[in-house]
């Protein structure tokens, strides 16, 4: 628990500075046990395939630590957590990073495909059912995953779901869990390396990321224009001096609007080298077999010459 929250009764908080971020941690939660476990698993993967002499890409292992993990632990267990029932604004911050930035690194650290090659047989075949089982086919198929995607920060806001996960601190870990959970549905079967079901070709995948850009602008728009406090008599009750929380919730509908913007943009960017590498991979792959075609078609070439100036028959 923060300081102030100890020493004020969770009524007091001081203003919210950087400094506040680097000195009010909350180690303990449901998110922050996610992510030990979560680096220890990966890290012992990785290390069971250096054992065997396997090599694993270095690109990956920081993509899922430091991209995934530590983006979400940077607005979980550091003083942004401390505020984030204090400030919109700062819960919106975790919002997108949590449900955008965090899922996108942890589908490009593959731990799928890292567990595929380190688990034993009977793991395997029990992982590779779950993955082609009928529940994971329809929570990854693309249009229920952007469904969801979605849907999920307009249901939060406007209904009173959101007023109860400030009122109860267990559903606002829910929270948390659950825009994680949601934002790696929609973005591993887009950009994630790990073998899933229902993956679109790359057309596809970049018409869905050109399609969530106008819900964000609209839900950020929403939120900046409206005339009512998310949350009701929630902050203002807090009797904070130095925050407007009129004037905070414009910042946090900016903050979803140029937020969803940006990340939605570096999809697309991602999606197209992705798309990129693949159309070299392939277009090497038919050039490897064009070449063998035609060490085969010279070979029959050099056989049928051969016979033709062999000796005469007697």
């Amino acid at each position: 628990m923060p300081a102030w929250q100890a020493a004020a009764g969770d009524t007091a908080p001081p203003p919210f500075t950087v400094a506040q971020i680097f000195t009010q941690w909350s180690p303990v939660s449901l998110v922050a046990l996610f992510l030990v476990v979560a680096a220890a698993v990966y890290l012992y993967g990785v290390w069971r395939l250096r054992q065997r002499g396997d090599a694993w890409p270095p690109g990956r292992t920081v993509a899922f630590l430091l991209g995934g993990l530590g983006s979400i632990a940077a607005v979980t267990v550091t003083g942004l957590e401390a505020y984030d029932t204090t400030l919109l604004s700062v819960h919106m911050i975790q919002h997108m990073v949590l449900s955008m930035v965090g899922p996108i690194f942890l589908a490009l650290g593959a731990p799928v495909t890292l567990a595929l090659r380190t688990l034993h047989k009977q793991p395997r075949r029990a992982l590779l059912g779950v993955l082609h089982s009928r529940v994971v086919r329809v929570v990854t198929f693309p249009l229920v995953a952007f469904g969801l995607f979605i849907a999920n920060p307009f249901v939060l806001y406007f209904t009173g779901v959101y007023r109860a996960t400030l009122e109860h601190a267990w559903l606002h870990e829910l929270v948390h869990v659950h825009f994680i959970l949601t934002g790696c549905l929609f973005f591993w079967p887009l950009i994630g390396i790990d073998p899933l079901p229902n993956r679109w070709p790359y057309p596809g995948r970049a018409l869905l990321m050109v399609l969530s850009v106008p819900f964000h602008t609209v839900l950020g728009l929403t939120i900046m224009q409206s005339t009512t406090l998310l949350g009701g008599d929630w902050y203002p009750s807090l009797g904070l001096t130095w925050a407007d929380p009129k004037a905070d919730q414009v910042v946090a509908g900016g903050v979803l609007w140029a937020g969803g913007e940006i990340v939605s943009v570096t999809m697309l960017g991602i999606l197209v080298v992705q798309w990129i590498r693949q159309s070299e991979r392939e277009a090497r792959r038919i050039d490897r077999a064009l070449d063998r075609e035609e060490a085969l078609e010279r070979e029959k070439e050099k056989a049928l010459e051969r016979g033709n100036t062999g000796p005469a028959a007697p």
